[in-house]
Formats: C-alpha cells, sequence, structure tokens
C-alpha cells in the first residue's frame, strides 16, 4: 500500500492570525505566544516573521480580525429591521460574537486606536453600521453619531463585563440587557428632531 504524502497549505498571513485566533478563543488571548501558534502550524517560530513583525503585531492583526466579524455580525442583524428592533439585533449579535470569540474580541481592546489608521478606519466602519442602522430614529447627523458611539461603548462594555463574570447574581443578565436595550432607545427617542 502506498503511503500518502500530506500536502502542506503555504503559510500566509491570513493563517497565522487565524490560528492564532482558534487558540485565543480556546485558551484565551493571554495564553497565546509566537512559539504556541508555530507549533499549532507544524512550524518553527522563526517562519512567522515572514508573515508578522512580532507579537504585537499579531495581536494587532487578531484585534482587526475581530473588529471584521464584529462588523459582519451587526450588519448582517440589522438587515430588514429599523428602531427599537435594530437596537436589539445590534446588541444580541455582539453579545454572540463576544461570546463566540472571546479571545479575538479581547485582542480589540489591546492597543489604542488613535493614531493608528487601519485601526481608526476599523472602529469607523462599526460605528458607520450601527449609525445606519438608526435611521428609523429621525436624528440628526450629529446626534446620530453620537448615539451611534454610545451604542458601541453600551454593548461593549456589556459584553466585556459578561465575558469577564462582571454580573454577579442574583440578578439575571438577559433582563439586564433587555433593561439596557429598554433604555438606551428611550435615551435616541428624546433625542430625535
Amino acid at each position: 500500500m502506498a503511503s500518502q504524502s500530506t500536502v502542506r497549505q503555504p503559510l500566509d498571513k491570513e493563517r497565522v492570525v487565524d490560528m492564532a485566533a482558534k487558540l485565543a478563543d480556546r485558551d484565551g488571548l493571554d495564553s497565546i505566544t509566537l512559539t504556541k501558534v508555530a507549533k499549532n502550524l507544524g512550524v518553527r517560530q522563526p517562519a512567522l516573521y515572514r508573515h508578522v513583525d512580532s507579537y504585537q503585531d499579531l495581536v494587532r492583526s487578531l484585534g482587526l480580525l475581530g473588529r471584521e466579524i464584529l462588523a459582519e455580525a451587526l450588519t448582517d442583524a440589522t438587515m430588514g429591521v429599523s428602531g427599537d428592533d435594530a437596537v436589539a439585533a445590534l446588541g444580541h449579535a455582539w453579545r454572540k460574537v463576544v461570546a463566540d470569540h472571546p479571545g479575538l474580541y479581547a485582542a480589540t481592546d489591546r492597543f489604542p486606536c488613535a493614531g493608528d489608521a487601519e485601526l481608526e478606519e476599523a472602529v469607523e466602519r462599526i460605528v458607520d453600521i450601527i449609525g445606519r442602522s438608526l435611521e428609523a430614529f429621525d436624528l440628526d447627523d450629529d446626534h446620530r453619531v453620537h448615539a451611534a458611539r454610545a451604542l458601541r461603548a453600551a454593548f461593549h462594555g456589556f459584553a466585556h463585563l459578561e465575558s469577564g463574570d462582571g454580573y454577579p447574581s442574583p440578578h439575571e443578565v438577559d433582563e439586564t440587557f433587555d433593561d439596557m436595550i429598554e433604555l438606551l432607545c428611550a435615551g435616541i427617542r428624546s433625542q430625535a428632531t
């Protein structure tokens, strides 16, 4: 019987980042090392330096990927819904991304965005998606941007606390979330022109 040879996929930045993302989601972002990523790709660590400049570059790339996944989820969630339903859909999608990709999402907080054009653009894309979902609220452009930023902050904060067990019992987290959505929608409506 002839032995089958395994066809190796060429190593590229996407494969390196995808492997790091899987490991971060499985084991936590703080467990990621270049050595661990290389081992799981079946290569030696120096091979990674052709695709990422450093550990910091890898984590920054994870943060960009996390924002890309979040932006896609928010876009999908708000298709065909508006008003309060859009705000709830955004929030639920945000929580799901954090629950499904806890390590990857944690990477979105590791580097300040200010001064990094690519990170700033990724954040603005998310704010834009949120802002477009608020059209039914009849907000002027300034209020729409402020509302979108406020929702981003609220959803990020809620999901961040939830992922880190920041909501002690006996309170039901889903009820707290629903109440937050109601409060946010009431606040957005109060800003309508």
